[in-house]
């Protein structure tokens, strides 16, 4: 057997089933998903804009389906979504200032940030429905 065809025993990593969900590790998920989810709502932006200077009937269209109880679900979740990448990347520029990495100050702002996006979320969706 030659050197290139020689198989390498190398030390394996251990898949992610092997690891416990911890507080820390499910936040940076999200974030990465939330950043996504925005880049789809940005999308949706576009359709919007597009529909609202193609006709008042086209525009009608896309209006209906963003009351619709599916509509307010994704507007309401891109809602959740911008809270809070935005509340996580505050949390990360204290990070990298080098504040905020012993495991009780991670897990406490951790909380904090869940707790704050859920509370913008349902204070601006309720403001947002009395201006309606």
């Amino acid at each position: 057997m030659s050197v290139a065809n020689r198989p390498v025993h190398r030390p394996l990593s251990p898949h992610l089933q092997v690891y416990k969900p911890q507080l820390t590790s499910m936040l940076s998920i999200l974030h990465r998903a939330t950043g996504m989810a925005l880049s789809v709502g940005a999308l949706y932006l576009v359709v919007w804009v597009v529909f609202a200077s193609a006709s008042p009937r086209t525009y009608a269209m896309f209006q209906s389906f963003n009351v619709s109880i599916l509509g307010r679900i994704f507007l309401g979740g891109w809602l959740f979504c911008a809270f809070y990448h935005l509340c996580n990347g505050i949390r990360h520029l204290f990070w990298d200032m080098g504040y905020g990495f012993e495991l009780k100050d991670a897990y406490r702002s951790g909380w904090i940030v869940v707790a704050v996006s859920l509370a913008a979320t349902i204070v601006s969706w309720i403001v947002g429905l009395r201006l309606a």
